[in-house]
């Protein structure tokens, strides 16, 4: 390819990846990339999801480097895979109104939005992934990647959209979604949807008027399953010895009224079996730690701490769990067989509810709805009886924990392709000089 229409394309800074043996195109590279997008607005489910799901496809693949775009505080207090790094983005809180506001940055949120966006633009551009990952928002926090993802479409990238199992009721998140215009954003510009789980335990597409055309690019990949990592240091409890009832409500942000009543049981209870060891999650709020790290320093069968990274070896060790039944949760108890009493929050999203009753039918887990009364002694009892519950393997549900190997196999399918995208290249040495005497 010669004359000014060569020159004009090296000015436009586009290339084809494989392009034309021959043409005078770059060669594409070897490697690999995948960027993940995460909001993580509040809480460590999407971080935690994120970042499993970038582990797993770096063990699997070798040429693969994985970037994970997140606006967790905390994400620096995890440890990280070779070939997997983070690009911190500012953090914003959702307030009790559903307003969004700064976390550290005395901006207007606006502002830390349009931030947000830009960072988010201008690393896909320059990471120029081969696979974009979204997780939950199809557009991302206010919109924020919609021009990533336009910007990507228009270079070829496959962009998918990865969904929990459960979103919240079908009521509510449909008048989300239109709100937000989520339904069109999935159809100008997903090429696929992962769903990280089962129909069988719940849809979340379901009752939102999806159009046959998306659910064709649907697929339930099974729960992420879980293991201990190899590097995992060994937490030695000072009080209690093992085994334990693990007690964990997430970040904790909104787990007080399940620690407290826990607290209570073995405060009422003091011949509990089994000891417990609580996690506060580190979002919980400070005053609330202090008072909760205070009474479990009263209590000689129960301690306490604030945060541990590798919740994974914990619940191992467990045996068994009491927690509120987040996504990540669930997918540890199903990975690692545990006995669990799901304490589910019905505030300000159903999510925890429908997955915990729908487990529940199942056999998978217990439930105990929160009657706002909170006796100890009806938790008494279900940490007494908690040890014999049957484990969630007494149940067989095919592909239940499949979803590793299956997000494994689907961005290969993507990676794998002939490679026709259109990305930015630095302009090639020769033409760039014969650009710059013109």
């Amino acid at each position: 390819m010669t004359g000014p229409g060569a020159l004009v394309f090296v000015k436009m800074g586009l290339r084809f990846k494989n392009g034309g043996r021959g043409n005078g195109m770059v060669p594409g590279r070897k490697n690999k990339r995948v960027l993940i997008y995460s909001h993580d607005s509040f809480g460590l489910g999407h971080l935690r999801r994120c970042r499993e799901i970038a582990h797993s496809l770096v063990g699997a693949t070798s040429n693969l480097t994985v970037l994970i775009l997140s606006g967790s505080p905390i994400i620096g207090s995890f440890d990280f895979r070779s070939r997997v790094d983070f690009v911190r983005i500012p953090g914003v809180i959702k307030l009790r109104n559903g307003e969004y506001t700064p976390l550290n940055l005395h901006i207007d949120i606006e502002d830390t939005l349009a931030i947000r966006g830009s960072i988010v633009e201008h690393t896909a551009k320059i990471f120029d992934p081969d696979l974009f990952l979204v997780d939950k928002e199809p557009l991302g926090l206010r919109g924020e990647v919609k021009s990533t993802l336009a910007m990507l479409k228009s270079r070829g990238t496959p962009c998918v959209l990865g969904l929990r199992d459960v979103m919240d009721d079908p009521g509510v998140l449909a008048s989300e979604w239109k709100r937000k215009n989520a339904i069109p954003a999935l159809t100008a510009y997903y090429d696929s949807i992962w769903v990280y789980g089962l129909p069988q335990i719940c849809d979340p597409l379901e009752g939102l008027g999806v159009p046959d055309s998306l659910r064709h690019k649907t697929t339930f990949t099974g729960y992420l399953n879980r293991h201990v990592p190899e590097t995992a240091p060994l937490f030695v409890p000072e009080k209690i010895a093992d085994p334990f009832i693990l007690v964990t409500v997430g970040g904790g942000g909104d787990g007080e009224e399940i620690i407290d009543w826990v607290l209570s049981a073995y405060e009422t209870d003091p011949n509990l079996p089994y000891p417990a060891l609580v996690v506060l999650g580190p979002f919980m709020g400070s005053q609330h730690q202090a008072d909760f790290l205070q009474r479990a320093s009263n209590l000689p069968n129960v301690e306490a701490i604030t945060f541990d990274a590798h919740i994974e070896s914990l619940m191992a060790r467990a045996v068994g769990v009491v927690c509120m039944g987040g996504y990540n949760t669930f997918c540890e108890v199903l990975s690692f067989d545990k006995p669990a009493l799901v304490v589910p929050r019905t505030t300000p999203r159903l999510e925890q509810h429908i997955r915990a009753s729908r487990a529940q039918d199942l056999g998978l887990v217990r439930m105990l709805s929160d009657d706002g009364v909170r006796d100890p002694r009806t938790m008494a009892t279900a940490l007494r009886n908690l040890p014999q519950q049957a484990a969630p393997s007494s149940v067989v549900v095919p592909g239940l924990l499949d979803g590793r190997a299956n997000v494994i196999k689907l961005a290969q399918q993507w990676l794998d392709r002939g490679d026709t995208r259109f990305a930015v290249a630095p302009l090639v040495p020769r033409l760039a000089a014969q650009q710059g005497s013109d």
